[in-house]
């Protein structure tokens, strides 16, 4: 970390106290908002709690609680005292038994009345359990702790930047999944590089659709909105059928998703015309996943506004390079320059690429991770030659620009031809009945891997297997035809709604 760096390092507790006190800072549906001053007066009063309770600085506490107002104040509240690992509730007993004994909390932390199996695995496992309490009748976000003490608190008082703030898995799609400890500095920076890419401040107000048991949701909606003096109104969660509602009441001036959500919310835009003419978004976010230029092309078209595509991963707090805001470049296709971390592409032998020539992505900077928890080979090879290495292939054009070109892990090997998926979702997405595609490595006898396709067409419209590879094979060498293309009512999606690639030939039949 530079000195510069060094010097800007900053804590949760002190970036929340940009918000001015009568502003609101978490909204919900239907509830009154909490302030940014009430918001402050919740973190300083949940430390106490956990004090009180034996929980301190250094101490871990997972947090097993539902989308909501309630879940994003507490992660902020916690997160400014002790190690938040926010896990999906829709987990079963064996993922809750994997996850809660690789991060090894001292609590707990679930609902009221949760009597599901995140608490039996925790009591199983010796974590103590503690439960949140909220009235609706009161601000959104407000809550208290109860529960059985655990023991005297390691150290009481805030968090400083250097303390572990966040831990997070990786997604383990092809291997165990890997825990990510994220700073106080690390959430700091992040926080800042988004609010100044999106250009954020105390008038905007971000609608959160995304999990809050994902970075994405927790960084660029949540903190990014709160630092910047802003505010976010949490819903229960994705869902297209009511998304038109709360874009009605909330007035939000952005909000952010990953692809397949835009994609389900444009599906809906014309049943839902006053709504879409009346919103006042200054922009639209998009993350976690390739973002189609056709569905960027759309959402301008339908909202009005400039989409902002950026590139983001656990392991850098989010955000790594975006698209800018106007009057600045907007590239489709592109995940935009960096934007916090510096950003280059590497060799396999450790050189850097000029400009134009693709290899594997790399960053460093202060939102990065200063390395993966009780894993010293991923971290040899992740760290290597100063930088972290994505596992992403890519190029930077002539801007400072980036184009992401595939996910090592995801490109085909068909008998020693390499594709690019998202090459093939690129063409696909361009024919008129194609609403979604995910392109992805069906396994082969002689070639090892061939190419499929699972594709959701637009509503209304009909077309076949052979029309679309025909449709391609116009366009794409043969070699990344697919060889097969699934028809299908809705692609398998993963926890946070993301198209997951590896795997689905299985899940699919197709292995």
């Amino acid at each position: 970390m530079s000195s510069t760096d060094k010097a800007r390092a900053a804590s949760i507790i002190e970036i929340m106290a940009a918000g001015r006190a009568d502003a609101p800072a978490i909204a919900a549906p239907d509830r009154a908002p909490l302030s940014h001053g009430g918001l402050r007066e919740q973190i300083a009063h949940t430390a106490s709690e956990l004090n009180a309770l034996g929980i301190g600085r250094g101490d871990r506490v997972a947090i097993v609680l539902p989308n909501g107002p309630e879940m994003a104040a507490s992660f902020i509240a916690l997160a400014a005292t002790v190690a938040t690992a926010p896990l999906n509730p829709a987990y079963r007993a064996d993922e809750l038994d994997f996850y809660l004994s690789d991060i090894d909390p001292k609590a707990i932390l679930v609902g009221e009345d949760d009597d599901g199996p995140a608490v039996d695995v925790a009591k199983r496992l010796g974590i103590g359990v503690l439960r949140l309490h909220f009235a609706p009748d009161q601000p959104a976000g407000s809550f208290s702790i109860k529960g059985d003490a655990v023991g005297a608190p390691a150290a009481p008082g805030h968090a400083g930047a250097e303390h572990i703030a966040l831990l997070l898995h990786t997604s383990g799609t092809t291997s165990r999944p890997k825990l990510v400890p994220l700073s106080q500095a690390n959430l700091a920076a992040s926080a800042r590089h988004i609010g100044a890419t999106l250009g954020l401040g105390p008038d905007d107000v971000c609608l959160n659709i995304m999990p809050l048991f994902h970075i994405h949701g927790l960084i660029a909606a949540v903190l990014s909105s709160l630092a910047a003096g802003g505010s976010v109104v949490c819903t229960p969660g994705f869902n297209a059928l009511r998304f038109f509602q709360w874009l009605g009441d909330a007035r939000p001036s952005w909000y952010t998703a990953v692809p397949t959500m835009h994609q389900a919310i444009l599906s809906r835009a014309a049943r839902n015309p006053e709504i879409v003419a009346a919103a006042k978004l200054r922009f639209i976010r998009s993350s976690s996943a390739s973002l189609p230029a056709q569905v960027m092309a759309e959402l301008e078209s339908t909202f009005g506004c400039p989409v902002i595509e950026s590139y983001g991963m656990t392991e850098a707090a989010h955000q790594m390079t975006s698209n800018q805001l106007p009057p600045g470049q907007r590239k489709p296709g592109s995940v935009g320059a960096a934007a916090g971390p510096e950003v280059a592409i590497m060799s396999p032998d450790g050189l850097l690429m000029q400009t134009g020539h693709g290899g594997e992505i790399v960053i460093r900077g202060p939102n990065v991770t200063a390395g993966y928890e009780k894993n010293p080979e991923a971290n040899a090879s992740a760290f290597a030659h100063g930088w972290f290495h994505t596992g992403d292939q890519g190029v930077l054009d002539e801007d400072g620009y980036l184009r992401v070109t595939g996910r090592l892990k995801e490109i085909i090997n068909r008998g020693g031809e390499k594709i690019s998926p998202l090459e093939v979702d690129d063409v696909l997405m361009d024919h008129p009945a194609v609403a979604q595609v995910v392109t992805f490595a069906m396994p082969h006898p002689k070639l090892g891997e061939d190419v499929a396709a699972a594709v959701v067409l637009r509503e209304g419209l009909v077309v076949t297997e052979i029309e679309i590879r025909d449709f391609c094979s116009e366009r794409l060498a043969d070699f990344k035809v697919p060889r097969r293309v699934l028809i299908l009512e809705e692609i398998p999606k993963g926890a946070t709604g993301k198209l997951q690639r590896i795997g689905l030939a299985a899940k699919l039949g197709l292995a």
